[in-house]
């Protein structure tokens, strides 16, 4: 059962996440992730990992985010807005290339995010 975390906690989260994958800090961005984490992706059988488009667990998610980074030298997020909900947060933002994507990010008790999911436009 999560609990209901405060909007402005929640915002300060998706805006610290735009910040630490800026900072190309992996181990930074892991942090804020609970070792039980889910993340959902269409990159993710695109880089040879899960085809079902989803891992689990902060060691995959490493491995995963560690073989993107290596391929995207250039990684830049723009933040254009933060919508949230009781125990998540959704993170609208541009990369490096021009594209927008939503990130929903939940949260357990604790803050750590449990639930991720990288929603890009349908085209």
């Amino acid at each position: 059962m999560s609990q209901h975390h405060q909007p402005s906690t929640l915002a300060e989260l998706g805006r610290t996440w735009i910040e630490v994958w800026n900072a190309r800090d992996l181990e930074r961005v892991l942090t804020l992730y609970a070792d039980d984490v889910v993340m959902t992706s269409d990159r993710i059988p695109a880089m040879g990992f899960d085809e079902s488009g989803t891992v689990r667990g902060k060691d995959v998610l490493r491995a995963y985010w560690g073989k993107a980074l290596g391929l995207l030298p250039n990684l830049h997020f723009s933040l254009i807005e933060l919508f949230v909900s009781p125990d998540s947060v959704a993170v609208l933002y541009e990369n490096e290339r021009g594209k927008r994507i939503c990130e929903y990010l939940r949260v357990n008790a604790a803050g750590k995010i449990v639930q991720g999911s990288a929603n890009h436009l349908p085209h």
